[in-house]
């Protein structure tokens, strides 16, 4: 894939995850009924919501900011141990395997979208 292509294409998958994320974290600090209604299911306390929000909203702002590297790193990290746990908590809360799919597809495009920052890292510093 060119270059140009592969930037733009980065651009597309990072704007509708950071999108996801936002709606997510939106929710969490908005206390949905949904959301809280998982959260009770898996057995955390509401005021995680509020952590998770905090975090999903801030890593989205890390991923998109283009200057510090380091930042956005430990941001996809973060996302990625999120998407993790997300997974592991339904498995062990005993939920259909159905509700693993959500995360785990976020999980992928996230890291979709990884290996395309790293693409265009390389043609920027080529």
């Amino acid at each position: 894939m060119k270059p140009k292509a592969t930037k733009i294409l980065y651009w597309i998958v990072t704007v509708i995850f950071c999108f996801f994320m936002l709606l997510d974290g939106i929710g969490d600090l908005t206390h949905q009924k949904y959301a809280a209604d998982v959260m009770q299911h898996l057995g955390f306390p509401l005021y995680t919501m509020v952590i998770l929000g905090l975090s999903n909203i801030l890593g989205q702002a890390a991923i998109l900011q283009p200057r510090f590297t380091t930042l956005k790193e430990w941001a996809y990290a973060g996302f990625a141990i999120h998407f993790i746990l997300a997974i592991l908590a339904r498995y062990l809360a005993g939920d259909a395997t159905s509700t693993f799919i959500p995360p785990l597809l976020l999980l992928l495009f996230m890291l979709y979208g990884y290996g395309l920052w790293k693409k265009v890292e390389r043609f920027d510093n080529v």
